[in-house]
């Protein structure tokens, strides 16, 4: 079975139009409950646009999407899934007023897929309007049947709202079917949804589901088959007042987890201990898996024959303060148990991953799960999370694989990314080109060690090619038809095609449609189209300063001009380029060829965009391989030297965007660039 996600991901979304008010609906066409649901909740619907990053290929990969989501507060805090938000690192969000405004991440729980984003309220273009807030109800008096709206902007194209029905108040995934498992969390060890059946799409995520009293009763999350799923409104809730307060959920951890009942149990009572982790408060107390618990803290579970009863029991730990003892009671072979324990604070299943650029690596912290997962002792050293294939890790012999741990430096132990990182900077600075890093790493059981060349790319060498004379033009052979059709038969040479902007030939007169049939004196000895090459041989020939006589036509008439050669301006793959890391682009100085195909008006200076790579910052922006690029911010770009010293310049002022000018073919365009800092 598939579980569809109501997050959009789109590579460019479409401009839509939100509305200042609910959209007007002929009265026989709806109740006035409905017509009051919607006149509640809609003007407070934000429709959110994202720029998320994730790990992939050794390097954070960052991708555009789209999202829902319910305004909560006078001062701007908005609702919605952790999919959506989560890994958001640019968020700006279109109101019911056609407002843009800008938002930050306030907190995010992977395990509920809640986050909240707070609007810049000073990013407001009608400041001097209160903001719209919407009312949570209570999803606990929800009945099968009930009538419910599913608000939001699906594809994020706009606002809108569905109509249905509550289908189930405790929908989980079928057994046995895939989990949904957002950053390492099962969203269904804790979320029960709301299933119903108002049409929900891509781009809904994180809208609410509002009764007809017009108030939040749950958050859209997933599309299960037919039916739309919502967080209760009571979890989103306590989740949201949690992450305002303090930016994230806090809640408890015993080293249990816990299953339904298997058929062959029969009458057996409570929850299933499937799984207890080694040193956990459940494992110093004796809990082994096999036992039965029937009772939390004084609070009697259900006999979980199904799996919508295990969230009771996992919620019922989940919500008790770190540090609380409680009291389990049980069943062992029979016979009754009871364990007392201490709770402890609940890592994330996952830490976040983060890039190491002179590694090729992405990489997360250990947490407490995910060391106990990998049978460790401690939550000490660097998690590989993905390579960057051809990298310097990749190249290592032995080279680093994703689950490897780094546990060692250059001899010094390292305990998280925090230092990996405070080494690596120390261990490349004032580097020029990699050095080699004795690297020690756990793969399973065994203790490895390898070698890393860790630093910044050494500049190409690019070699020089020999000094030539430039002539500065292109030419076509005069066939004997072409000779024929001119007026010339049985003559030989070459007609001018184009002549380059300040070149020896331009200076020389020479122009476009000029037809040379002898070099000083001697007839240019070409008439067939493989003889392409015999003009720019003669011209090779000479020595850089040479003189050189031309005869021919021009319009019909009698042509004689000297030109003096150049020398040859460098070849493309000779001129200087620069790699930028941070906006993840490569660029090149201008060649007098691609100046010319650009058509750049004399005193127009530019360079080259060679490279842009795919998923990054420029590329989120829409820069493309091609462009020239004229200007950033206000300061022309005259050389890859000054756009280097331009874009290093943003590291330490760190704006909020950058804006490229850009030539693409006979357009010109200006694109912005909004990188994380």
């Amino acid at each position: 079975m598939m579980i569809r996600s109501t997050l959009a991901l789109v590579s460019l979304l479409a401009a839509a139009p939100a509305f200042a008010q609910a959209p007007e609906v002929p009265a026989a066409v709806q109740s006035p409950q409905v017509e009051q649901a919607i006149q509640a909740m809609y003007p407070t619907l934000v429709l959110i646009h994202v720029v998320m990053e994730e790990g992939e290929d050794g390097r954070m990969k960052k991708m555009r999407g789209s999202g829902s989501g319910a305004i909560i507060s006078p001062e701007g805090h908005v609702l919605t899934n952790h999919h959506v938000a989560g890994r958001g690192t640019r968020f700006v969000c279109t109101l019911s007023t056609r407002e843009e405004v800008d938002a930050t991440l306030v907190g995010t729980d992977a395990l509920s897929d809640l986050a909240v984003i707070k609007l810049d309220l000073a990013t407001r273009r009608l400041k001097d309007q209160p903001l719209p807030v919407a009312k949570f109800g209570d999803s606990d008096k929800l009945r099968v049947g009930d009538a419910v709206l599913a608000m939001g902007s699906p594809g994020g194209l706009s606002q809108s709202i569905t109509r249905g029905i509550v289908a189930n108040r405790e929908m989980i995934v079928p057994r046995n079917q895939i989990a949904m498992t957002l950053d390492g969390e099962k969203v269904g060890e804790l979320v029960r949804w709301i299933g119903h059946d108002a049409i929900i799409f891509p781009g809904n995520s994180g809208g609410p589901l509002v009764n007809l009293a017009g108030e939040i009763i749950g958050v859209n999350e997933v599309g299960i088959a037919s039916l739309g799923g919502a967080i209760p409104s009571n979890l989103a809730k306590e989740v949201a007042a949690q992450l305002i307060a303090k930016g994230t959920v806090v809640r408890s951890w015993i080293g249990i987890e816990a299953q339904p009942l298997l058929r062959a149990m029969g009458d057996a009572k409570g929850a299933l201990v499937s799984t207890v982790f080694k040193d956990s408060p459940a494992d110093k107390v004796g809990i082994k898996a096999g036992d039965f618990i029937t009772e939390y803290n004084g609070t009697a579970l259900p006999d979980c024959h199904a799996p919508e009863d295990i969230p009771i029991f996992n919620a019922l730990v989940l919500n008790t303060a770190p540090g609380t003892k409680v009291t389990l009671k049980g069943i062992r072979a029979g016979q009754p148990q009871t364990w007392e324990l201490t709770t402890l604070q609940r890592d994330p299943s996952l830490a976040k991953e983060a890039e190491l650029t002179g590694w090729g690596l992405t990489v997360r912290n250990l947490t407490t799960v995910s060391a106990l997962d990998r049978r460790r002792e401690t939550t000490k050293g660097v998690l590989v999370h993905t390579v960057k294939g051809g990298g310097p890790t990749a190249e290592s012999k032995p080279p680093l694989l994703a689950d490897d741990i780094i546990t060692g430096a250059g001899g010094k132990p390292i305990d998280s990314v925090e230092a990996l990182r405070a080494f690596t900077q120390e261990f490349t600075k004032d580097a020029t080109a990699p050095r080699p890093l004795l690297v020690s790493f756990d793969r399973g059981r065994e203790k490895l060690v390898t070698v890393v060349k860790v630093g910044p790319e050494p500049e190409p060498k690019k070699p020089q090619l020999a000094e030539k004379p430039w002539f500065g033009g292109t030419t076509q052979v005069i066939t004997a038809d072409l000779a024929e059709a001119l007026g010339i038969a049985g003559k030989k040479g070459v007609r001018v095609t184009a002549t380059a902007p300040g070149s020896p030939s331009a200076a020389g007169g020479v122009k476009e449609g000029d037809l040379f049939l002898k070099l000083d004196g001697r007839v240019i000895n070409a008439s067939r189209p493989e003889d392409s090459e015999v003009f720019p041989e003669l011209i090779r020939a000479y020595p850089v300063g040479s003189t050189v006589e031309l005869e021919g036509l021009r319009d019909g008439q009698p042509l004689k001009l000297s030109v003096s050669l150049g020398k040859r301006p460098q070849d493309e793959n000779e001129l200087p380029e620069y790699k930028d890391d941070r906006f993840e682009f490569t660029a090149r100085d201008l060649s007098v060829s691609r100046r010319v195909s650009a058509a750049l008006a004399e005193g127009v200076n530019g360079v080259t965009v060679e490279k842009v790579t795919a998923n990054g910052w420029a590329a989120l922006g829409g820069l493309v391989s091609g462009d020239v690029l004229l200007r950033v911010n206000d300061t022309e770009i005259d050389s890859v030297a000054t756009l280097k010293t331009l874009l290093s310049g943003f590291r330490e002022s760190k704006p909020r965007s950058v804006i490229l000018f850009v030539q693409r073919g006979t357009r010109t365009a200006f694109i912005e660039i909004e990188p994380r800092w």
